[in-house]
């Protein structure tokens, strides 16, 4: 969950989202579920989907969020 919130920070940063609310209506994710999560890891309100746009649109790496391993950017 770690490299979720690193790559989604690396993402908003090179304005490969605009904003989080686009985010998490291409995520559907429900705001307080997301900010819940983010403070308290062992909340369980993450969903795998919600990594779907990272790997879809910003071409984030579905290998090193679930392993670690290689660039966090496919190439």
């Amino acid at each position: 969950m770690d490299r979720y919130f690193i790559a989604l920070d690396a993402s908003l940063q090179n304005d490969l989202f605009k904003t989080l609310k686009e985010y998490f209506e291409k995520a559907g994710i429900e705001p307080p579920h997301f900010y819940t999560q983010r403070k308290d890891r062992n909340r369980g309100f993450f969903e795998v989907g919600w990594l779907v746009p990272l790997i879809k649109d910003c071409g984030v790496s579905a290998r090193w969020l679930m392993t670690g391993v290689g660039s966090m950017f496919a190439e």
